[in-house]
Parts: C-alpha cells; sequence; structure tokens
C-alpha cells in the first residue's frame, strides 16, 4: 500500500542515558498530525552522503497527542548505519521525510489486563501502551529491563507519566531486581495479554515463557526492530506472474534484489525480515520463512513471503506481481 510522504521538523532534541536520543517531530506549520494508535511507528529516511536508508522507530509520545511524534533513537555502532546516522544529522530545525504511522503492534485495549516488557529502546512502543491504558483505566504493568539504571533512558518521562506505580525496574547489574519471568506473568486463564519488545535474545525468551505458561498465540503481542537473519541458501527460479518475467536467486541473493535488477521494484524498508513493507503474495511454491514478521498461522496459509529476505524451499516460487 502506497502511504504519502510527510515533511516534518525536528522540534526538540533529548540525548538520554544509554546513548538514546528521543526527538520530537511536528509539521512546519504547526498543523496536527495523522492520529495514531499505542504501538505504532514511523518510517523515516535516513539521508546523509552516499546513505539513504528507511528505518522504523515506535512512537513512545502519547496517542492522544496530535501536534508533535516523538521517538526513541539508540545509536548502536554494530547497526548497518541507520542510527549512526540518524543521530550524527538529527539537528533541532533539520527535516526528515516520514512515513505512516503505522501500527503492526496494536494494543487489545479491552483485555482484562496487559503485561509489558520492553528491553532496552524495546520500551518506547510500551510507553505509549502504558500512556493509553492508564487513560482507558486497564489494569496493567510495565516491566522495563535495561543494563543498569545508569543507562536507563525515559526517567523523567516515566515519573511525570502518572502510572509510575505499575512500572518495575529491572537492571542486570542488580540481582536483586532479575526479572522472574513466572512470577510477572498472571495464569493464562486471567486472560491477560502480553507485549514484548527488545532485543532478540530477550524477546524469544518472554515469548518462550509465555507459551509454556498456556498463553495462546493470539495473547502474545511482539514487535522485533532487529533481528538476525540469514538470506542465503540454494538458487531458486522466481516467477513474477503479472509481470511476466522469471529471475533467478542467487545463493547470495535476495528475491527483492533479483526482481530489481529485472526492473520490477520491491518497496524494502528494514532488510531484515521484521517491518512487513515488503510483503508479497504468493501464487504457487513453498516458502522458506526467513521473517520475524509474518504470524505461525500467515506462514502456515503460505500464501505471503517477506521478499527482503526469505527464499523457497523448492526450486521455483510464483509471485503475484
Amino acid at each position: 500500500m502506497t502511504q504519502t510522504t510527510m515533511s516534518l521538523i525536528l522540534d526538540r532534541r533529548i540525548d538520554e542515558p544509554g546513548n538514546i536520543a528521543r526527538l520530537r517531530l511536528r509539521a512546519a506549520d504547526g498543523a496536527a498530525l495523522p492520529a495514531f494508535t499505542a504501538g505504532a511507528h514511523l518510517d523515516i529516511r535516513v539521508q546523509d552522503g552516499a546513505t539513504d536508508l528507511w528505518r522504523q522507530y515506535s512512537i513512545c509520545s502519547d496517542p492522544s497527542e496530535t501536534g508533535f511524534y516523538e521517538i526513541g533513537v539508540l545509536r548502536d555502532p554494530e547497526s548497518r548505519g541507520g542510527s549512526e546516522t540518524l543521530h550524527r544529522i538529527a539537528i533541532e530545525g533539520a527535516r526528515f521525510d516520514i512515513e505512516g504511522p503505522r501500527n503492526l503492534f496494536p494494543l487489545a485495549e479491552d483485555a482484562p489486563q496487559s503485561i509489558l516488557f520492553g528491553g532496552g529502546i524495546g520500551v518506547t512502543p510500551m510507553i505509549a501502551m502504558a500512556r493509553r491504558l492508564q487513560a482507558l483505566g486497564r489494569d496493567f504493568q510495565l516491566h522495563y529491563c535495561t543494563r543498569s539504571a545508569s543507562v536507563t533512558a525515559f526517567g523523567d518521562e516515566i515519573a511525570a507519566s502518572g502510572f509510575t506505580a505499575r512500572v518495575i525496574h529491572h537492571h542486570d547489574d542488580q540481582p536483586e531486581t532479575k526479572l522472574d519471568i513466572a512470577a510477572a506473568l498472571p495464569p493464562a486463564a486471567s486472560g491477560a495479554h502480553v507485549y514484548v519488545c527488545g532485543p532478540q535474545g530477550f524477546m524469544d525468551w518472554v515469548i518462550a515463557s509465555a507459551e509454556a505458561a498456556g498463553y495462546p498465540n493470539d495473547r502474545i503481542h511482539r514487535e522485533y526492530f532487529s533481528a538476525e537473519v540469514d538470506a542465503t541458501g540454494d538458487s531458486f527460479e522466481v516467477v513474477a506472474e503479472r509481470s511476466g518475467i522469471t529471475v533467478t536467486v542467487g545463493p547470495q541473493d535476495t528475491i527483492a534484489k533479483a526482481l530489481a535488477r529485472a526492473g520490477i521494484k520491491v518497496t524494502v524498508k528494514c532488510e531484515e525480515g521484521v517491518c512487513g513493507t515488503c510483503v508479497t503474495d504468493v501464487l504457487d511454491g513453498e516458502i522458506d520463512h526467513r521473517d520475524r514478521f509474518l504470524t505461525d498461522e500467515e506462514r502456515e496459509d503460505g500464501d505471503q513471503i517477506c521478499a527482503c529476505c526469505s527464499r523457497a524451499c523448492g526450486a521455483r516460487l510464483v509471485l503475484d506481481i
């Protein structure tokens, strides 16, 4: 789906502990911005010299606020360049192309209880969720896990939020605060919903714990902001049915890149199978899913593929493109 690109102004930057920049974006003319729901993110174009990337950042501001969007950006020296560049060019007054907001991590607002787990920068969507749940008068807890108190961001925001009593901090260097996942999870029969965002290992642990406690998949909500993905494998053919073109995807290639060389554009943003931008319909063939975006049910249907990283199990895939 094509989205409108907005040009927004960086109105305020606050450098938080832990190499996190809190960035506030608004319209240049002060106009109201498109509404968003808790869990939504923005696609931000990061441009500087030879760098031209689209990256996704969760909105942490209050969903009731229409004057600005606020995001948190971790400066990660091991990233693929997006966060380092954004930290460098995020100067108050700078303009950024934005698409969205989009929500692939929606909040079930009618749940009897919501348990939020944020690992490091993964707390950003949880803050927006907590704001919304507080406004609705819902029962929730936010477990905020970081390496230490000295690198824990958003302290002032949480302190002024009105839901401080519902936030439980866990720091790796303070064993007495260690997250007891079994104690943090209400019984599955309670109807509670679980939300998790953070580093992949942390997320996998929380998800596996919730599954072991009997939580069904539709009450375990997750959003990966990055993932280790191996997009390599045996060569295979891709038939672009509507375009009438067949390409070969080599061992080190991806479907999106092979199609692009043949003149067929598949929009790719994250390149790690986490954002869903490149999802393409599959008409025939068995899929080797490598992404972290599609649900288990969607994978079982076998009719969608993340073209940035997933591959074919056999010799051929037919795409509706």
